[in-house]
């Protein structure tokens, strides 16, 4: 009986043992697929040869906001390793974005002038894909040229603020609202309480001092090219062809265009900066629980260039 349960025993542990291979095989082939996956967009072109210039390029993508991928902190660590390579020739900033945060695009903007002025022989050009809207075109003015796509969506040159207002659903519901606060102007745009005449005033010299501040990064970035239009700086938008007429943009053409045929160097480079495959759960992981919390504690959302 002890011989049985001694050898019963012995076939339970390698039983259990040859599982905790497979398992762990299993797991080290799935790691190495990611890795397979996500490495080659991220090591350098094998192909280009030593002492050879090219192209960077730099990716504008969605959202311009401080903990999205269009962030300030990407942006212009993209933008100074792309300047600080010896092999660079130009540096393109293909942009896909609807706007966003006017603080991250001011950011940005104003790094990519004062690279300009340190890199005098690097020219910068922006091309637009999709859409060039707002936050994404306050970037984009700061190069020296925008190239575009006829079908391509440009400007919408202006500033909002939007929220939601419960008053007469908690009239009808029988809600009370309990508000205290410590200066009497902190609840402004509370979305429980009325509306003030004055605070309605406040914010639209807010959102008129912003606006201001993108027009003139604007007319500097874009100086004579300009037509002079009422609707220019009124929050529209444009297809490409149109935004040529009107001065936004300069031309037709692709990133693969313009590092051909204005750069010079047909080579691109992605100086595009990404996160690791850990940085990027843990950022889903928290979004997804921000998302679900964040419509209870905001009042009212920040200005935003969209």
């Amino acid at each position: 009986m002890l011989k049985e349960l001694a050898t019963a025993s012995l076939k339970e542990q390698r039983k259990a043992r040859r599982w905790g291979i497979f398992f762990k095989l299993l797991g080290f082939a799935y790691l190495t697929l990611l890795l397979a996956l996500w490495l080659p967009d991220r090591l350098p072109d094998a192909t280009l040869k030593p002492g050879s210039k090219h192209t960077a390029v730099i990716e504008v993508e969605g959202v311009i906001a401080s903990d999205g991928e269009a962030s300030a902190d990407n942006i212009i660590g993209s933008l100074r390793k792309a300047f600080e390579d010896d092999g660079t020739k130009g540096v393109i900033l293909r942009i896909n974005s609807p706007g966003g945060s006017p603080v991250q695009a001011g950011y940005i903007n104003d790094e990519i002038n004062r690279l300009k002025k340190k890199y005098t022989d690097i020219p910068v050009y922006a091309v637009v894909t999709d859409l060039c809207a707002s936050g994404g075109y306050y970037i984009a003015v700061a190069a020296d040229k925008i190239y575009v796509d006829k079908a391509s969506v440009v400007g919408s040159i202006g500033v909002l603020m939007n929220g939601f207002g419960f008053v007469g659903s908690m009239e009808k519901l029988g809600v009370e609202r309990r508000l205290l606060t410590a200066g009497e102007n902190k609840a402004v745009f509370d979305p429980f309480s009325p509306v003030k005449p004055k605070d309605v005033v406040h914010m639209k010299k807010i959102l008129a001092r912003i606006h201001r501040q993108f027009i003139d990064a604007v007319k500097a970035g874009r100086g004579e090219r300009l037509k002079e239009s009422e609707e220019l700086f009124s929050g529209l938008f444009w297809t490409g062809e149109e935004s040529i007429e009107l001065g936004l943009a300069d031309s037709l053409g692709s990133s693969s265009f313009v590092a051909r045929e204005v750069i010079g160097a047909e080579d691109i480079v992605d100086f595009t900066a990404s996160e690791d495959l850990l940085e990027q759960f843990a950022k889903r992981l928290g979004a997804g629980a921000a998302s679900t919390l964040g419509w209870i504690s905001g009042a009212w959302n920040a200005p935003l260039l969209r």
